[in-house]
């Protein structure tokens, strides 16, 4: 591989590392499929373009190994299968499943660690299949069901198949069970690899393919007490890296230059840039367009963004051709996807010839002690940083440019991301074992047991919030929390809401709470932006104002659209509080929980919704000390209100929705909250014996002796 420097701005380095250097493909064997003329689904003729992707689908690795793979899932029980992204494992094997008559009168279930792909890759397949998506494939994600009583083959986000199995306990409409994805090693994937070993032992007729886009699957192989593992290699070309000799100050300004100076300076091909969230990406697409049309000598840059809460329409856009020429004979033009991690192994985009990897992403974090989660951007794993740089390599040679030095490459990243269920808060996690009636969560079969520290925080939790007893058996309360697919403190503040008169109110509040933030505030409007927002805001914080949009919304009806633009708000989060409300509402009624609301003119109709946000989360309350600092109860952490709060003053008694760590502590989405409603609300949480040395326990020791 010819070394060279290439003559970018801040200067790349390209050292002579070969690990990023993919391994050539190896042929397995030749699997023929001969189409049939007439659709065993459909029983209509297949179509013209169902012929066209057969053709495409033939040249996937993973349908050389067709024939060894149905061997294996046949013979045993349990197969793993490691294949490259890319080798058409996703879409292929469920379907070869399918094809070799495995089904045996039920479904497959194939699960999906992002539900952006669990959509995707069930569009695909559904083409490939000649069926319409919703009939013989489906998908299933949160708050989002696209299946009917035809749907053989289930694509489905794995958290949905933990809710599944809590109805289902052995799961009996399936008779194949795919875990995708299966070394992102998400909390999901990580209780279902436990459950679904129990499962096995108690339904010798299910088979289980765990499939794995890394070389670590021997430790599955292992947990799996020796499963066989079929190995499917990609077809990868060679993708050059290119280091910076120095460390980057502002990851996002050098990731815009660098994509724009490819751009202008490289061959044809299209690029994909990894960012860490919504916010960056949205940021850069403007930037992007802003400044790749005074490039005169360059054709076109069509740039797509990627991310979880976008809709499955414009996620489509990332598989368009990238535009043609703007005259004839002139510069063809050139798509630059901008993407979260998701496009690390998730999804597979055809055309991508040159990443730019800043070497960060969003990532869970917790700390038992402080009863902190939040996500953080943190610096990739090598693991990671490999897979980003292989994107380059499907079509023909590529080049990855990495925003970091070797250096930072070799010490500072780790070799595996860490799995999730070490880094989370395990309350839902918990929750829902209980729910499967798994008791013994200490010799619960974790592959990587998380520290008994935190596992005793989530029962703790579960305990003041009235889900578990004091022998950490679930109770009635916690039977009704498991059925609702939020944190256990969402789903407390629900079912205790009808106690307050004002379910109805909870019911939007808590869909706001579920999705992407509505405010949008462009960097070159943001006064108008702020005043829009001023117009919602509510005296007492955030919760509130939250609720005032959500009613203004739902008031401007038809005009949905033009009112959103209109209030710097956004319409898809909108869209999605209203239909996640009607959701949640549909289980509220299942449990016959009443719909009722105070009387708007009545004096408590506010308080009464502020009594019950706190009988959710009354363990994330702060205190203002005489110093002028909030200060956490209980855990006695500094924190300072998110600039982005409604209030205009500091309360005594703030009551938060999450913990963000960015510069410093802060809290986000605030309520004003009273002393004595946290006492009369959780006695047992607030017991003076319990509480370390603060202002806070002094103030609440004051309030208790009133009473």
């Amino acid at each position: 591989m010819a070394k060279r420097k290439l003559d970018l701005p801040s200067g790349w380095d390209k050292p002579p590392a070969s690990d990023d250097r993919p391994s050539k493909s190896i042929k397995l064997e030749d699997g023929q499929a001969e189409g049939t003329a007439i659709s065993p689904f459909t029983n209509k003729p297949y179509s013209q373009r169902y012929y066209e992707i057969l053709e495409t689908r033939k040249r996937l690795p993973a349908w050389e190994a067709k024939k060894n793979f149905i061997k294996l899932v046949k013979k045993y029980q349990v197969t793993i299968l490691v294949g490259e992204t890319g080798s058409g494992k996703t879409t292929q094997c469920a379907q070869f499943i399918l094809d070799a008559g495995l089904r045996n009168g039920k479904a497959i279930a194939c699960t999906q660690p992002r539900r952006v792909a669990a959509m995707s890759v069930a569009q695909r397949v559904a083409d490939e299949m000649d069926v319409t998506l919703g009939s013989f494939v489906g998908y299933l994600i949160r708050f989002e069901d696209c299946t009917s009583a035809t749907t053989v083959l289930k694509y489905l986000t794995d958290g949905m198949l933990l809710r599944e199995a809590m109805a289902d306990p052995l799961l009996e409409k399936y008779s194949v069970v795919i875990l995708d994805e299966a070394h992102e090693r998400t909390l999901a994937t990580d209780v279902l690899f436990g459950l679904l070993k129990e499962v096995l032992k108690n339904r010798p007729d299910l088979k289980l393919v765990v499939m794995s886009a890394t070389l670590d699957a021997q430790k599955f192989q292992k947990y799996f007490d020796g499963a066989p593992l079929l190995n499917i290699p990609g077809r990868l070309h060679p993708v050059e890296i290119f280091y910076t000799p120095e460390p980057e100050k502002d990851y996002l300004e050098a990731a815009i230059r660098t994509v724009l100076q490819i751009h202008a300076s490289e061959p044809a091909g299209d690029i994909l840039l990894f960012l860490t969230g919504e916010e960056e990406i949205e940021g850069a697409k403007k930037q992007l367009e802003k400044e790749s049309p005074k490039m005169v000598e360059a054709g076109e840059l069509m740039v797509v963004p990627l991310y979880a809460s976008l809709p499955p329409a414009m996620q489509q856009k990332i598989f368009e051709p990238a535009p043609g020429p703007a005259y004839e004979g002139g510069p063809p033009g050139r798509k630059c996807v901008v993407a979260t991690n998701i496009a690390e192994t998730s999804i597979t985009i055809d055309g991508i010839v040159y990443v730019v990897d800043p070497g960060f992403a969003k990532q869970k974090v917790y700390n038992p002690r402080i009863r902190v989660e939040s996500l953080l951007v943190s610096p990739i794993s090598k693991a990671s940083a490999h897979q980003r740089a292989g994107r380059a390599g499907r079509t023909r040679p590529g080049k990855c440019f990495r925003l970091y030095t070797e250096k930072a490459f070799e010490a500072e990243l780790v070799e595996q991301t860490y799995p999730e269920i070490l880094r989370s808060n395990l309350g839902s996690v918990v929750l829902t074992l209980k729910k499967l009636g798994i008791d013994d969560l200490v010799h619960f079969d974790f592959m990587d047991p998380p520290a008994p520290e935190t596992l005793m925080r989530a029962l703790e939790m579960l305990n003041y919030l009235g889900a578990l007893n004091d022998e950490g058996d679930m109770t009635e309360l916690g039977e009704m929390m498991a059925e609702f697919p939020l944190d256990p403190q969402l789903a407390k503040m629900l079912v205790d809401s009808p106690k307050f008169n004002c379910s109805n109110e909870i019911l939007s509040i808590a869909a706001m709470l579920s999705v992407p933030h509505c405010f949008v505030r462009p960097r070159e409007a943001m006064r108008e932006a702020d005043e829009a927002k001023g117009r919602f805001s509510h005296l007492d914080g955030d919760h509130l104002t939250l609720l005032n949009v959500f009613h203004a919304y739902k008031q401007a009806q038809g005009a949905g659209k033009s009112f959103c633009y209109d209030n710097f708000l956004n319409h898809r989060s909108l869209l999605s509080a209203e239909n996640v409300r009607t959701q949640l509402q549909r289980i509220m009624e299942r449990f016959q929980l009443r719909l009722v609301s105070t009387n708007y003119h009545d004096k408590a109709y506010y308080p009464n919704i502020r009594k019950a946000i706190v009988s959710g989360f009354f363990m994330q309350i702060a205190h203002l000390e005489r110093s002028g600092h909030f200060l956490t109860v209980k855990d006695n952490q500094v924190v300072a209100l998110h600039p982005s709060t409604c209030l205009d003053h500091k309360p005594e008694w703030v009551l938060y929705h999450e913990f963000v760590l960015t510069s410093k502590n802060y809290i986000r989405t605030v309520t004003q909250v009273r002393g004595e409603w946290l006492l009369e609300l959780a006695p047992a949480y607030f017991s003076p014996s319990d509480m370390p040395a603060c202002e806070a326990k002094t103030a609440l020791a004051k309030l208790a002796a009133r009473t």
